[in-house]
């Protein structure tokens, strides 16, 4: 089964870049869409951006288009999630885990999750 450490996080005013990482083990990553996903305290856990297996296609929430960018880079088995222009509603804990699809951008049922990487947007 797939592992995943995110890293990267931290505080930062509004305006500001963060660029998480997430490094998995466990399979050969190429095979697995890989997925972003947040949760804010209260909220449920929700699909930020993922990415196909090859790292052609890419999907994003409408709340971070244009802000935020995945890449991956399978040699190093590592995705990333660069963040720009971040904002206050940014703040959460962010995960990586394989996703169902790129279209469908949510956990798949059964998946590890990392311990995540704290988010913070001050204002």
């Amino acid at each position: 089964q797939l592992q995943f450490v995110e890293s990267g996080g931290g505080l930062v005013q509004a305006g500001g870049s963060l660029r998480l990482s997430c490094a998995a083990s466990g399979f050969t990553l190429d095979y697995y869409a890989i997925g972003w996903f947040r949760q804010a305290p209260g909220k449920e856990r929700e699909g930020v951006s993922c990415i196909s297996s090859s790292g052609e296609s890419t999907n994003y929430a409408d709340s971070v288009k244009g802000r935020f960018t995945i890449s991956r880079d399978n040699a190093k088995s590592t995705v990333y999630l660069q963040m720009n222009s971040l904002k206050p509603e940014d703040t959460a804990v962010y995960y990586c885990g394989e996703s169902v699809g790129v279209r469908a951008c949510m956990p798949t049922p059964g998946g590890s999750w990392g311990q995540g990487t704290q988010v913070t947007v001050s204002s």
